[in-house]
C-alpha cells in the first residue's frame, strides 16, 4: 500500500522536504483564510438583515450589498499567503493576545451583550488560531499533507456556500421575505437575529483550542523552566499593559482611527518584546502580521462602519 502513497517512493532530498513544508503551510493558510471568509459572510448576512429592517440605514444596505467577487478572491489569496508566511510562534502570540483582549472586552460589555465589531476585529487572529490548531493537532501525523488537503477542501466548500448565502441575501432577501416563498429567507427572517450567538459559540470553541495549541507551540522551544519564565513574564506584563491601554482608548474615542491605531500599538508592543526575547525570524513575522491585520481591516471597512452605527 505504501508504494501508492504520494511521496512515499520519492528520495529524501532536502529540497523535496522544503517543498512539502511549503505546501503544508499554504494549505494551513488556506484553511485559515476560508474560516475568515465564512465569518465575514455570515456577519454580512446579519448586518444586511438589520439594515433592511431599518429604513434609515438604506445607504448602509446598498454599501453592504455591493458585490465584488474578484476582490473577495484576492482577499482569500492574500490572506492565505500571509498566514503561510507567519511562523507558528508569532501566530501563537497573536492568538493569545486577542483571546485576552476579547475576554476583557466581553467583561466590559456586561452579561449577555455582544459586539459585532469584535467579530470583525478577530479576522486575522482567527486565521492564526486555525493555523496554530492545525499545526498542533497534525504534528507528527503520518499523512499530514493529505489531512491538510482534506481540511482545505472542506473549508473551501463551507466558505463557498456561505459566500453564496450572502450573495443570495443581498440580492433577493427583501423580495423573498415579503413573498414568503424562499425557505432560506424565511428561516433568516425568523432566526437571523441568532447569527451573532452562533458566531460567538463557534469562535469561543475555535479560540479555546487555538489557545491550548498556542501555549504548547511556544513552550516546546524552551529547554528549561527558567527559559520559559524569562519569556512568559515580560509577555504577561506586555499583554496586560496593552489591554489596559486599549480599554482606556476605547472609552475615550471610537471609529476607524482607533482601530488602526490599536493595531499599530499591539504589533509595536510585540515587536519590542520579541526584540529582547525572540528570534530574528520573529521580527520579520511581526511585520507580516501587521500587514495581515491591516489588510483584513481595510477589506471589511464597510462592515466596520455598519457595526459602529448600530
Amino acid at each position: 500500500l505504501k508504494m501508492f502513497l504520494l511521496g512515499s517512493w520519492l528520495p529524501a532530498l532536502p529540497g523535496l522536504a522544503w517543498g512539502w513544508a511549503l505546501l503544508d503551510a499554504l494549505l494551513q493558510g488556506l484553511v485559515g483564510a476560508c474560516a475568515v471568509l465564512v465569518l465575514c459572510s455570515l456577519l454580512k448576512v446579519y448586518l444586511y438583515i438589520q439594515c433592511v429592517n431599518n429604513p434609515e440605514r438604506q445607504a448602509e444596505k446598498e454599501a453592504i450589498a455591493s458585490q465584488r467577487p474578484l476582490l473577495e478572491l484576492l482577499h482569500v489569496l492574500v490572506l492565505t499567503g500571509v498566514l503561510a508566511l507567519v511562523g507558528s510562534r508569532v501566530a501563537a502570540l497573536v492568538v493569545l493576545e486577542f483571546s485576552l483582549r476579547a475576554v476583557s472586552t466581553i467583561l466590559s460589555l456586561g452579561k449577555g451583550a455582544h459586539s459585532s465589531q469584535l467579530y470583525l476585529l478577530c479576522q486575522y487572529s482567527l486565521g492564526c488560531g486555525v493555523s496554530c490548531g492545525l499545526s498542533f493537532l497534525l504534528e507528527g501525523a503520518p499523512h499530514r499533507s493529505w489531512n491538510l488537503a482534506l481540511a482545505a477542501g472542506l473549508a473551501g466548500l463551507l466558505a463557498l456556500h456561505t459566500r453564496r448565502l450572502a450573495r443570495h441575501v443581498c440580492t433577493l432577501y427583501e423580495l423573498h421575505s415579503r413573498a414568503r416563498y424562499c425557505g432560506v429567507c424565511i428561516l433568516l427572517l425568523a432566526a437571523g437575529h441568532g447569527i451573532p450567538r452562533l458566531l460567538r459559540n463557534a469562535l469561543a470553541l475555535t479560540f479555546a483550542v487555538a489557545d491550548l495549541a498556542a501555549v504548547e507551540l511556544i513552550n516546546r522551544d524552551f529547554l528549561s523552566t527558567g527559559e520559559a519564565v524569562r519569556f512568559w513574564t515580560p509577555l504577561t506584563i506586555c499583554y496586560t499593559l496593552l489591554v489596559v491601554y486599549m480599554q482606556e482608548e476605547s472609552r475615550q474615542s471610537t471609529g476607524k482611527g482607533l482601530v488602526f491605531r490599536t493595531v499599530v500599538v499591539r504589533m509595536g508592543g510585540l515587536f519590542i518584546l520579541l526584540l529582547t526575547v525572540g528570534r530574528w525570524t520573529d521580527i520579520l513575522h511581526i511585520f507580516v502580521s501587521l500587514l495581515g491585520e491591516l489588510w483584513c481591516l481595510l477589506r471589511s471597512g464597510v462592515l466596520l462602519e455598519s457595526c459602529w452605527r448600530q
